[in-house]
């Protein structure tokens, strides 16, 4: 039982010198496996640089693989702790690993892109993560009314966007489905200029929606600072 305290102290605290040198172990862990990732991608890459990204990636898997069984066993709730979130991403951070090993599954190598899942692994770590969810849990209900406000106002913009430019642009604006896609990118003030309309009702209309996509980025950006200034340490 004493064991189990002091494995607890060092893989959940990292208030004590043994828990913040695991906590930046694991954090550079992280870096490295994100960077050998990233470096895999790059074309003509000798045999002798890809065997060493390959066996950095089998060691830091392993080292993953540690931690994963390691947090599993301390923690009090061993079923809890696999179902919870960031027991979820730290298996699926190495599951693809296994899943390609051993039998021929080229088709299942797409799943190990969620080693970038890795990523997430930082948000265990600092106050920043803390205040971050206290202030999403405080404008929890906004954001569910204002995205949801954002989706119908999505869809109006759609069908008005395609009453003006489907007798003109009957290729671009073919239904209200293909007008969707005009709709997301002109109220997100992406403006792609891919689909764009070309009649005086079309170009008021896209006028109105611009405005309104300006309140679209602005009222969640706005709620989420008001949220973290009431919940700062």
């Amino acid at each position: 039982m004493a064991m189990i305290q002091q494995l607890r102290a060092v893989i959940q605290d990292n208030d004590t010198p043994a828990g913040k040198a695991f906590d930046l172990f694991i954090q550079f862990l992280i870096l490295v496996s994100i960077a050998t990732f990233s470096i895999e991608t790059l074309p003509d890459l000798e045999d002798s640089t890809r065997h060493f990204l390959r066996w950095a990636e089998v060691g830091t898997v392993i080292i993953f693989t540690l931690e994963y069984l390691a947090r599993t066993f301390v923690a009090e709730s061993k079923v809890k702790f696999v179902f919870s979130f960031f027991g979820l991403i730290d298996l699926f951070a190495i599951l693809p690993f296994y899943i390609a090993i051993g039998i021929d599954l080229r088709s299942l190598r797409i799943f190990r892109l969620l080693r970038l899942a890795r990523a997430f692994k930082f948000f265990r770590y600092g106050n920043a993560v803390t205040r971050f969810k206290e202030a999403f849990s405080d404008i929890r209900a906004e954001l569910i009314l204002f995205f949801t406000i954002t989706l119908f106002t999505i869809y109006i913009s759609a069908v008005g966007i395609y009453y003006f430019e489907n007798p003109v642009q009957p290729d671009k604006f073919s239904s209200i489905f293909d007008s969707l896609w005009w709709a997301v990118a002109t109220l997100t003030t992406v403006g792609y200029g891919d689909v764009y309309p070309v009649t005086v009702g079309g170009r008021i209309f896209t006028f109105f929606i611009l405005m309104i996509g300006l309140g679209i980025v602005a009222v969640p950006a706005g709620l989420l600072a008001s949220a973290l200034s009431r919940n700062k340490v």
